[in-house]
């Protein structure tokens, strides 16, 4: 807050110049997701497996600390990602744990998910949310700008058993070199034959 001088008033008012940022990003579209209905199946095509879109919004933390906590979860089932959960000393890990465990009661509850254990996280992001500004004293009369970040947590739970390799594997020592070689041969070595 400051006092400012406004135009066509004589005296100073008391006025809240700090603004927030705020993003673009619909949160709602994520749970609309939640109300699309597909054609009906033919007898010879395999079963759609059920699926539930979460999120919570305005988390007090920042995205960039959240972000490692839901790089974590994804691929496993939601069993084995509230058991990681449990032993990461993070604040963010104790809230993204509590959205999975309510995505999971809800895809038991309102989508047709026979078992809550035969589900796996198949995606798992954060957003930006708010920032609000905010001021710290410094010494000598100075001040310093404090950022105060919030988030939000996206989840998206698919019924069926995880898939094997949801990250690409790691290559081999062998395939390293082999690509690596490859490369070189490749390049296109310029003002020659």
């Amino acid at each position: 807050t400051c006092l400012r001088k406004l135009p066509g008033q004589g005296s100073l008012s008391l006025t809240y110049n700090f603004h927030t940022s705020k993003t673009d990003y619909k949160v709602e579209k994520w749970t609309d997701q939640n109300e699309w209905v597909y054609p009906p199946l033919k007898p010879d095509e395999p079963r759609r497996p059920a699926w539930i879109c979460h999120l919570r919004e305005n988390i007090k933390y920042s995205p960039k600390k959240m972000w490692y906590v839901a790089c974590l979860v994804r691929g496993m089932s939601v069993d084995e990602a509230i058991k990681q959960l449990t032993f990461v000393p993070m604040k963010g890990a104790y809230i993204v744990k509590e959205v999975i465990q309510e995505a999971q009661e809800l895809a038991v509850k309102e989508h047709n998910v026979e078992f809550k254990s035969n589900l796996w996280v198949a995606q798992s992001f954060v957003g930006k949310a708010n920032i609000i500004k905010g001021i710290r004293r410094h010494a000598k009369m100075r001040f310093g700008l404090v950022h105060y970040r919030y988030c939000h947590y996206f989840v998206r739970l698919v019924e069926g058993p995880p898939p094997k390799h949801y990250y690409k594997p790691e290559l081999t020592g062998d395939e390293k070199l082999k690509e690596y070689f490859d490369e070189l041969r490749s390049r296109r070595i310029h003002r020659t034959l």
